[in-house]
């Protein structure tokens, strides 16, 4: 896929075996030819995303899905419109969001959410069914995306501290509709340690010199500190996350994020809600 400035290449080069989405290739190829024929920027976001990042190092991901994520750099809707009939000449077929497309020939949903001059005040205004999809934190995020091969192929991806930032935005737009984002986030905090171990060493070091040593806590720590890169970039994002974890570190016993994550790691709702205060407390940090 058309990438929009320079990158290194990712030394790693997964499978779509290892990657365990269904479809995943097809639909990855129906979206690369026409993306390179209408030459638009394209990015892997969402799960699949994290997937493909977390596989890098030998994670091998534990939640299926049929949906895969996309976003798309363009100027207009006219711009969309022609992605949309090339997509429809492959056999996707539009379902009930105008971003989504459904091939019954794969039976998988494509989400392609589009960004760039389209937007006005971070919104994509679909004007023929009076929708908007919120585009928040796409242009400053995936302006850090990343090339990472995939047999032949390339897809362009956020940083896991890019997709934290998306996930927390698009869950805070609708939090009752999307408790996937939460687990996504707390997957990424899990293997945080091992994966940034070297950098943790390196620049974090003051992250391990705390009593209890919690791998956890330094993970998320340290992850909010990476994140910080985004918020430094628009003072939106910056109020739009500080306002979600602000209201849920107020009380631990009224925190959807901590009661989330205390569920999916079977543990009490302090020891989550101490996780999410480490986040923030990384985001905060000053060098």
């Amino acid at each position: 896929m058309k990438q929009h400035k320079k990158f290194i290449m990712s030394s790693s080069n997964q499978t779509y075996k290892e990657l365990a989405i269904p479809y995943f290739k097809e639909s990855f190829d129906c979206i690369d030819e026409v993306m390179q024929k209408l030459q638009h920027p394209c990015y892997l976001i969402g799960v699949s995303a994290i997937a493909l990042e977390l596989l890098k190092d030998g994670i091998k991901p534990n939640r299926g899905t049929k949906d895969i994520d996309f976003a798309v750099m363009i100027s207009n809707m006219d711009e969309y419109a022609q992605i949309a009939n090339a997509l429809e000449v492959k056999g996707f077929t539009k379902v009930t969001a105008p971003w989504t497309f459904y091939s019954y020939k794969f039976k998988v949903a494509i989400d392609l959410l589009p960004f760039g001059e389209i937007e006005e005040k971070f919104t994509v205004n679909f004007d023929n069914r009076n929708i908007d999809l919120h585009v928040l934190g796409f242009r400053e995020v995936l302006e850090e995306a990343v090339p990472v091969k995939i047999e032949e192929k390339i897809a362009n991806i956020p940083p896991l501290p890019g997709m934290v930032i998306l996930k927390l935005i698009a869950w805070s737009d609708r939090p009752e509709d999307r408790p996937d984002d939460l687990s996504d986030i707390l997957k990424i905090i899990t293997h945080y340690y091992n994966l940034k171990w070297d950098e943790i060493v390196e620049k974090h070091f003051d992250t391990l010199d705390k009593e209890p040593f919690d791998q956890l806590l330094i993970a998320a720590e340290v992850l909010g500190r990476n994140s910080k890169l985004y918020l430094k970039k628009s003072e939106v994002i910056s109020n739009r996350i500080m306002n979600v974890l602000e209201s849920n570190l107020k009380d631990a016993s009224k925190s959807a994020i901590a009661k989330e994550w205390a569920i999916l790691l079977n543990t009490d709702i302090e020891y989550t809600f101490e996780l999410l205060n480490a986040f923030q407390k990384g985001l905060t940090h000053s060098i």
